[in-house]
């Protein structure tokens, strides 16, 4: 496996985690539950916090749920604010049920960021939304596919245009996998 160069001596200071866990519920429907979280290797003063913060304690801890049927639109939205610096930063958690009736395809990211943007937002809540989406994508395409397939019905990716066709480098047109996959037409026709 390729590794990053060795690095200079150097000294860790902060730590950003995004943890995202997709789930499929027995009612039918998908949640994927993010977190984010930033930890500081040093104290934090109230200059930097509204309460002091010892190190390793989270500055910001927060997550939001969100409830999916098998065409991406999203019929529940939750977020939660363990903890922040601040004590009006839960104030705007309620806002993310704005999401609910979005459907994550193409325009998911603009449609976020503008409802967002701002004071409107959670700058950490909004970030997370990302890595949420793309774990949605990869945990429900892939059941789906297979379950169209057991039933001899075409995989939602077939047909004259498949959507990861191009969708990046490594599913770029002539690119092995898109040739393997979908023979001439990721050969370049």
């Amino acid at each position: 496996m390729k590794q990053l160069s060795a690095a200079v001596p150097r000294q860790a200071l902060h730590t950003r985690k995004i943890e995202c866990t997709g789930y499929q519920r027995e009612d039918g429907l998908w949640e994927v539950e993010g977190r984010i979280s930033d930890v500081r290797t040093w104290d934090q003063t109230p200059i930097h916090s509204a309460r002091p913060r010892p190190a390793g304690e989270p500055i910001h801890l927060m997550s939001l749920r969100l409830t999916l049927d098998d065409r991406f639109l999203i019929v529940g939205a939750e977020a939660v604010t363990h903890q922040a610096p601040f004590v009006d930063c839960d104030g705007i958690n309620d806002s993310y049920t704005q999401l609910v009736g979005l459907r994550i395809e193409a325009g998911f990211s603009q449609a976020v960021r503008t409802r967002f943007r701002g004071v409107e937002g959670c700058t950490h809540l909004t970030e997370l939304l990302g890595p949420i989406a793309t774990t949605a994508l990869q945990l429900i395409r892939p059941i789906l596919s297979r379950k169209r397939i057991a039933n001899g019905e075409p995989a939602p990716d077939e047909g004259p245009k498949p959507a990861m066709l191009d969708s990046c480098h490594g599913w770029r047109r002539g690119a092995e996998p898109a040739v393997i996959r979908w023979g001439k037409v990721g050969g370049g026709d």
